[in-house]
């Protein structure tokens, strides 16, 4: 098949303005009019507020396991990026395709709706499904009720290739992710009476430090696995906000952090660590001054790490699809596997693209990409024929 079509479709999905801020319901009104027209029967999820929604749909015979074809529709935001063409609007330069989230990841999801006719002339006994989600980018947010609508199917999926950019090689295993944000309740005095205020500023970086800490200790002691890169659990502290002036005491600061952990070390066990030293060692010293202080804590995104076995089925028929002789890879970057196999649906993460070009300015993918992805899904559609 050519790629022209999945490029067509491709231009229309970069069109909406899926940013996560941003309702993505325009965007699968378009799929569902693409699905429709076959009789295709699909589900859809809303979030809380009814804007945004996870689609579902099932191509070929509902009544057996299927294979997921997973994407998520929305995008970073291009705000103060510098971009040499509308990023809303794609571009063809030489032999790669210019817009926002072509990458990451509306390559993919073209590829899958471009080959809807060749699903369902194939009369697979194996079901095919799309499983398009929202909110991914801030932090998995939307595949959970995209998975629970999936509780009490009669007949799960059995397995998922979730098509984050990969430059077509197969991921069978991610880091998972926790960010927290510490809300520190200081107390405000003149700059002169240290003893009558509590320092939020200086409390909060008394926090940051130990994060700092635990971090030299892992890259010092571990635990490792050389397959990743950075090949430990990392902590890191991204944002911190407290103080108004010089010359009074902050009463309140705000840091927002991150622990990227291996799929074998509890990310919830290292934050317990953080959180017990301030609130057994810090708050009780801010606390001793004025009883009104304290520590709050805010989960901001939480998502499992994926840990697929090397030898699982999946994994072994996507790399011979492939044509792949090394053994499948592990990334620090999270994607949502890690909420399909704690559902118990085994995962590989593979599709068009390179991570290195997500996020950015001019985000791009290269045409040739796309036609790897393409015979990627041709090939799949005619092992499950």
């Amino acid at each position: 098949m050519s790629e022209n079509s999945s490029v067509a479709l491709l231009n229309d999905l970069v069109a909406f303005d899926t940013t996560s801020r941003n309702s993505n319901l325009q965007l699968i009104e378009y799929v569902i009019s693409l699905l429709e027209p076959h009789g295709i029967p699909f589900d859809l999820t809303h979030d809380d507020d009814g804007r945004k929604a996870n689609l579902f749909a099932t191509l070929g015979n509902p009544n057996a396991p299927g294979i997921v074809l997973s994407g998520h529709t929305d995008v970073v935001p291009v705000d103060g990026q510098d971009w040499s063409s509308d990023p809303f609007g794609t571009e063809v330069r030489g032999t790669r395709l210019y817009g926002r989230g072509v990458c990451d990841m509306k390559g993919f999801i073209a590829l899958c709706l471009s080959r809807i006719r060749t699903i369902l002339d194939a009369d697979l006994d194996i079901p095919v499904h799309f499983a398009f989600s929202y909110d991914e980018e801030i932090g998995c947010l939307g595949v959970s009720k995209l998975l629970e609508g999936l509780r009490d199917r009669p007949v799960r999926p059995k397995a998922c290739i979730i098509g984050e950019p990969t430059g077509m090689q197969p991921v069978r295993a991610h880091k998972g992710m926790l960010f927290k944000r510490c809300h520190v309740h200081g107390k405000s005095a003149h700059s002169s009476m240290v003893d009558k205020g509590v320092n939020a500023v200086t409390s909060a970086a008394r926090i940051i430090a130990k994060v700092d800490e635990i971090q030299r200790r892992i890259i010092r002691d571990g635990p490792f696995d050389p397959a990743f890169d950075p090949p430990y659990t990392s902590l890191h502290c991204g944002v911190i906000h407290g103080g108004t002036v010089n010359n009074i005491i902050p009463s309140e600061c705000r840091f927002d952090f991150e622990i990227r952990n291996l799929p074998d070390q509890s990310a919830e066990a290292l934050f317990d660590e953080v959180r017990s030293y301030a609130e057994t060692v810090i708050q009780a010293e801010m606390q001793a001054v004025a009883r009104q202080t304290g520590i709050q804590w805010q989960t901001l995104a939480d998502y499992p790490g994926m840990d697929t076995p090397e030898k699982d089925p999946l994994v072994r028929e996507v790399s011979r699809l492939l044509g792949c002789d090394t053994p499948p890879g592990k990334v620090s970057y999270g994607t949502e596997g890690g909420h399909f196999q704690a559902f118990g649906i085994p995962t590989v993460v593979c599709g068009p693209g390179h991570i290195a070009q997500a996020h950015k300015p001019d985000e791009f993918i290269d045409l040739e990409q796309m036609e790897r992805g393409g015979r990627f899904v041709d090939a799949l559609i005619r092992s499950l024929a």
